[in-house]
């Protein structure tokens, strides 16, 4: 009989403690409306008590996206809880999830309590907890490197004080799958209650364990596993959730268990995750890298002419990796490119509708065929952007072998028209000293990447910067079949998010969490 897996999707949580993967409320509610079409069981959509913006990121979505369970993630503290139940209250089914130390090295170093005296907090955390909703999750953060009786003593005071869901972190990815399934039976045989509560786990990734560590405390009974989009999250990433899901699909003969999950969401999903933050998917990722369902070798390509199953596994239509031409032009009409839209993932109001129409007709006119990745880059840069205080104007860069390049740019600044010309080493280090110049910036840039979109000399480059400013980071994008107006728009974007993130700017807590 096919056992159900509850999804817990902790993109906007711990995903987004990635450095550089930070996200604004607007960022992470649309990334919060893909995960409610992905179909994941719970969303963590953030820290409430971490930051004013963290707060109201959450409450947004505890208000918007109505199918999923919201939860919070809370320490075992009384004002965490608290603030943690006044964002996700608005949920139709919110969560409040709490946690705390149990290992003796957390407990010696970082909590400087005794044991007695952590078993006492969650006792208090949770019932406190329970006050507000019966929805209560527990995790016993770095519960892989606690004693396994304590562990044990404290799982049953959660479960006592009202606990619903109970979740074993492997908080800094120090297990092996053999011994994770055995701590995992070893909870469900010793600790009273345990078959009347959802058991979860959180797997990092810092040795490379974190997918078979969660198919393993499946295999010994866990029932909600903890992941991420992409892998991402705190230091090494934590469990990828298109690769337990795809596990779990491609191999029931041997994993008996289902999710949920629309697997034709995820590679929309994915795509989406990388535009916004900045993180872009390594091309021999696992399911949705660039490389996954592409073969070079000519016998593997012959294999494949024949009969797929000779080298695919999954069909690329399951992850939602459509035919990549668009067939489309400069003649085609504004209702198939909306539902071409939709079926990325994309269901625009009127106006967002008209500013990507006008784009694609534009790109059309460049370009002889368009294809999906072009579309998310049309949405990504004019539909998804935040306010704009600097905007591109024009671009006009001379360069050569016997000329010193030198950029010539228009730009609004602050509604503003404004002009300005510097030289280069190169033309897009002239390019970016214009801008500095022009914006006064005191930004440092420290990543500067370009990605051809397509194939082909006349497919878009996409550029993505990395820039910093007095210990803010942010990324910015760009997208042009001129590399250095993609150049040009991916600083700008980045600057407009510093100013962006300057005006929200609240202090942190600096928890992590599990």
């Amino acid at each position: 009989m096919t056992q159900r897996i509850y999804i817990f999707d902790t993109t906007l949580r711990d995903g987004e403690q990635s450095p550089g993967a930070s996200m604004n409320p607007e960022e992470k509610l649309r990334i919060a409306k893909q995960l409610e079409k992905l179909n994941v069981d719970v969303i963590e959509a953030g820290f409430p008590i971490a930051s004013q913006g963290d707060f109201e990121a959450v409450a947004t979505i505890a208000k918007e996206v109505r199918k999923p369970i919201i939860a919070g993630l809370a320490r075992a503290q009384d004002s965490d809880i608290d603030r943690c139940w006044e964002a996700v209250k608005g949920a139709a089914r919110p969560r409040i999830h709490t946690f705390i130390a149990t290992s003796d090295i957390h407990l010696k170093h970082k909590l400087q309590k005794t044991r007695d005296e952590v078993l006492k907090e969650i006792e208090r955390a949770v019932r406190r907890a329970k006050k507000y909703t019966p929805d209560v999750e527990f995790s016993a953060e770095d519960a892989t490197r606690s004693n396994w009786d304590y562990l044990c003593k404290a799982f049953a005071v959660a479960i006592e004080s009202g606990a619903t869901t109970l979740n074993v972190p492997d908080t800094v990815g120090y297990t092996v799958p053999s011994e994770f399934g055995a701590l995992i039976r070893h909870l469900r045989e010793n600790v009273p209650g345990m078959d009347q509560v959802v058991i979860s786990v959180h797997c990092h990734n810092d040795l490379g364990l974190a997918v078979p560590n969660s198919i393993a405390a499946i295999e010994a009974g866990a029932r909600q596993i903890e992941c991420t989009v992409n892998g991402i999250g705190e230091r090494a990433g934590n469990a990828s959730m298109e690769e337990i899901v795809m596990i779990l699909k491609t191999r029931k003969d041997q994993l008996p268990y289902e999710t949920g999950i629309v697997t034709e969401h995820i590679y929309p999903t994915s795509r989406l995750l990388s535009q916004i933050t900045g993180m872009v998917v390594q091309p021999n990722k696992a399911i949705v890298g660039a490389n996954a369902f592409a073969h070079e070798a000519g016998i593997h390509q012959h294999g494949v002419l024949q009969e797929k199953l000779t080298y695919e596994i999954m069909k690329p239509e399951d992850i939602g990796l459509l035919s990549n031409l668009l067939v489309m032009g400069k003649h085609s009409g504004r209702h198939a490119f909306r539902d071409r839209l939709k079926a990325l993932g994309y269901d625009l109001p009127a106006g967002d509708l008209d500013k990507a129409f006008q784009q694609f007709k534009e790109l059309a006119d460049k370009k002889k065929e368009i294809y999906d990745e072009d579309l998310e880059a049309i949405v990504s840069e004019e539909i998804l952007r935040i306010p704009e205080q600097y905007r591109l104007v024009s671009v006009h860069v001379t360069t050569g072998t016997d000329t010193q390049p030198q950029a010539k740019i228009v730009m609004e600044v602050e509604g503003t028209a404004m002009e300005g010309t510097q030289t280069g080493d190169g033309p897009v280090d002239a390019v970016y000293k214009t801008i500095a110049k022009m914006t006064k910036t005191k930004s440092k840039l420290l990543r500067y990447s370009v990605n051809a979109i397509t194939g082909g000399t006349e497919a878009q480059g996409e550029v993505t910067v990395r820039l910093e400013e007095e210990g803010q980071t942010v990324i910015g994008q760009g997208a042009h079949t001129d590399i250095l107006v993609a150049s040009a728009k991916a600083y700008i974007n980045g600057l407009n998010k510093m100013a962006y993130r300057k005006h929200r700017r609240r202090p942190r807590t600096g928890m992590v969490g599990p």
